[in-house]
């Protein structure tokens, strides 16, 4: 049988097909001995809790009519290999972080997404569009798929992260003018943050959240310094930084803030006055293209359209 470059390709997709089931089956079954392990750990820890001594040793017994609901177990420990920390690289991290989904369910399904693209993009174009070209085409059609498989979900996050930047900017104005009243009716810089968290998170649905980490992590035992350092550094923001700054001294050495705040607000709102007149004069540059492209020809042909007509008429009669 004669080896054409369609056989040729289609005996290497098969063989990457089989290695992929072979990898498949290697990591299927070692979560499936995790899982056994894991299992005996907990029938041994069961068995030991059923003790008689150790009955009596529990203060409060659970409730033996309450339903069971195991977690599910999820094989996050691939987050932590050389290969997840390679796929999942703390560029990543930090864009899932931004994007308000600081959980590893969402690393794991950024992981699987990005290796599931990888190799499906590059199957459909083998398959829908492979015919009819050459080995060279294919083979570089089918590397851009590749790669573009691989990028896409970064590129999707990279997207919404950059939303919620911009969304945490125009919050910014909002939470300073709220902190600041909060502070001027008596409350304290922990009762101040605790309601902004709770009570106003419809109004700043991205500062809101942050804040509700941060007010998690400080009634954990974390310093306020500690906890509020992913709302300083998330979102890319200084006048952010700036603001935890300030919090941070104040929690730290106490005083009156309502001061610094209202001198704090009315720097910030000069600042996005100052970038909306520069986005106002970015804004009559384009469109000063639009209406030369547009409006000028337009313009030409209404005003000097009579005259040509005149030109060409008396040019005629001249011919004539």
């Amino acid at each position: 049988m004669t080896l054409t470059p369609n056989l040729l390709a289609i005996a290497s997709l098969v063989l990457l097909a089989l290695g992929l089931l072979v990898g498949a089956g290697a990591l299927v079954a070692a979560e499936l001995r995790r899982t056994r392990s894991g299992q005996a750990i907990g029938r041994a820890i069961r068995q030991a809790a059923a003790m008689p001594d150790l009955k009596s040793a529990v203060e409060a017994p659970a409730d033996p009519d309450a339903p069971f609901k195991p977690e599910l177990d999820l094989p996050f420990h691939w987050l932590d290999s050389r290969i997840g920390r390679a796929l999942v690289a703390d560029e990543d991290r930090n864009l899932i972080d931004q994007c308000g989904l600081p959980s590893k369910r969402a690393q794991l399904v950024f992981l699987v997404a990005r290796v599931s693209l990888a190799f499906l993009l590059p199957l459909l174009a083998y398959l829908f569009w492979s015919g009819g070209h050459t080995r060279s085409t294919v083979t570089i059609v089918l590397a851009a798929a590749a790669a573009i498989g691989f990028m896409a979900p970064k590129w999707v996050l990279g997207r919404i992260a950059a939303g919620r930047r911009e969304r945490a900017a125009r919050e910014l104005p909002l939470f300073v003018d709220l902190l600041r009243l909060l502070q001027g009716v008596g409350l304290s810089l922990d009762q101040s943050l605790q309601i902004m968290a709770t009570d106003f998170s419809h109004v700043l649905r991205v500062l809101g959240y942050e804040l509700g980490i941060a007010n998690a992590q400080y009634s954990q035992g974390r310093t306020r310094e500690h906890s509020l350092h992913r709302l300083a550094t998330l979102h890319k923001n200084e006048n952010m930084r700036g603001l935890v700054s300030l919090l941070v001294q104040v929690d730290r050495h106490g005083g009156a803030v309502q001061e610094p705040l209202r001198v704090f607000s009315d720097r910030l709102r000069e600042s996005r006055r100052s970038e909306l007149k520069e986005r106002i004069g970015k804004i009559t540059v384009k469109m000063t293209g639009v209406m030369v492209t547009t409006l000028l020809p337009a313009l030409v042909i209404v005003t000097a359209g009579p005259g040509f007509i005149a030109i060409f008429r008396s040019l005629g009669g001249i011919i004539k």
